[in-house]
C-alpha cells in the first residue's frame, strides 16, 4: 500500500493597510496605551478598509505566496479556509476565494474552530493528503474581527485585528512535516467567548443576542493558562519526544502575558515563543499563520526546526500540532 505523505512547500500573508493604535483607542474608550501594553503587549493592529472582506484578505496572502515561491495554483484540488468571519453564511469564503484566484478544479471549504482554527486547518488538510485523497491544499486562516467588536467594550476591542496567513500543503513521497497532534475541545465553556444574533438556552448563562464578540476575558485566561500546558506536553508526548527538544513554539497570539504564563507553567523558555500581536493583535485564525510568516522572513525558523504551533480560543477549542520545517 502506498504511504503518502504531507509537506508545507510555500507560506504568504497579508494585513490591511490601515493600523489602529492604542492612541486612536484612547479616542473611543477609556484606556490609554500604558494600560494596553502591560495587560495585553499589543500596540496596535491593522483594520480591513470598508471595501476589504476576509475573501479579499485571504486572497491576498494566498497571492503573496504565489509571488514568493513562483508556485501555480491551478493544480490545487482543495480549500480550506480556517475563519469564525465569513463573508456570507453561504456562499462560503473558500467557494469566494477559489474565483478571485481562478481555480476550476479545486473543493472548497470554511472551518471555524475559532483561534485554533489554522492547527485545526492543518491537522485536515494532513489527513485528507496522507490518505491520498488529495495532493495539494491551500490552507488560510483569515479574519475580519473588526466587524465583530465592539468598540465601545474596553474590554475587547483592544485586542481585535485583521489579517491573513496562508501555506501550501502539497503530497511528497519521501518526508512528511507533520510528526503529531492533539485536539481537545470543551463546549459547556462555550458561553465564556461568544458571537450571536440570536439568543438561546443552551448555556447556563444566557446568551446576550448581538452581532459582536463577547468574551469573559477572566474565564478564557484560567482556561487557557491551566489546559494549554497540558496539551502541549501531550503532543509532544505523542511523538516520544520532549518540550526541550522544539526549536520554536508558535501559539495562538492572544495576549502576550498568556503566552509568558504558558512558557513558564510548561517551562518552555519565553525566547522560543513567536507571535504577531504585537503590531496585528489577536487576529484569532490569522494569528498563528502570521507569526509563523514573520519567524520564516525574520530568518528565525530555518529547514529541519521543530515547530510547536498551538491554537486555542472559542469554542472553547484548542488543537496542537508538532511539525518539521523543511521549506
Amino acid at each position: 500500500m502506498t504511504a503518502y505523505h504531507a509537506r508545507v512547500t510555500a507560506i504568504g500573508s497579508y494585513v490591511p493597510n490601515q493600523i489602529m493604535t492604542n492612541h486612536d483607542l484612547e479616542k473611543l474608550v477609556e484606556t490609554n496605551d500604558e494600560w494596553i501594553v502591560q495587560r495585553t503587549g499589543i500596540k496596535e493592529r491593522r483594520i480591513a478598509g470598508q471595501t476589504e472582506s476576509t475573501s479579499d484578505l485571504a486572497y491576498q496572502a494566498a497571492m503573496n505566496l504565489k509571488q514568493r515561491y513562483n508556485t501555480e495554483f491551478q493544480d490545487v484540488d482543495m480549500i480550506i479556509i480556517c475563519t469564525m468571519t465569513p463573508d456570507f453564511k453561504t456562499p462560503s469564503t473558500a467557494s469566494l476565494v477559489q474565483a478571485k484566484l481562478g481555480i476550476n478544479h479545486a473543493g472548497v471549504i470554511d472551518l471555524n474552530a475559532a483561534c485554533a482554527g489554522f492547527t485545526y486547518g492543518l491537522h485536515l488538510a494532513n489527513g485528507l493528503i496522507s490518505s491520498g485523497l488529495h495532493k495539494k491544499i491551500l490552507v488560510i486562516g483569515a479574519e475580519t474581527l473588526s466587524n465583530i467588536t465592539d468598540y465601545a467594550d474596553r474590554n475587547t476591542c483592544i485586542l481585535f485585528g485583521d489579517g491573513s496567513g496562508a501555506v501550501l500543503v502539497e503530497r511528497d513521497e519521501v518526508q512528511s512535516d507533520f510528526v503529531s497532534f492533539y485536539l481537545n475541545s470543551e463546549g459547556q465553556k462555550g458561553a465564556n467567548l461568544y458571537c450571536s444574533n440570536l439568543s438561546n438556552h443552551l448555556f447556563e448563562d444566557p446568551i446576550i443576542p448581538t452581532n459582536k464578540l463577547i468574551q469573559n476575558g477572566r474565564e478564557v485566561y484560567k482556561w487557557a493558562v491551566s489546559t494549554v500546558p497540558r496539551g502541549m506536553k501531550q503532543v509532544v508526548d505523542q511523538a516520544s519526544m520532549t518540550l526541550d527538544q522544539i526549536d520554536w513554539f508558535i501559539p495562538h497570539s492572544a495576549n502576550l502575558r498568556m503566552i509568558q504564563s504558558i512558557c513558564e507553567k510548561s517551562n518552555v523558555p519565553f525566547d522560543k515563543a513567536l507571535y504577531s500581536l504585537i503590531h496585528f493583535g489577536n487576529t484569532s485564525a490569522a494569528s498563528i499563520p502570521l507569526s509563523l510568516d514573520i519567524g520564516v522572513t525574520e530568518g528565525k525558523i530555518k529547514t529541519g526546526d521543530l515547530l510547536l504551533l498551538y491554537g486555542f480560543g472559542g469554542g472553547l477549542t484548542q488543537a496542537g500540532l508538532l511539525m518539521k520545517w523543511s521549506l
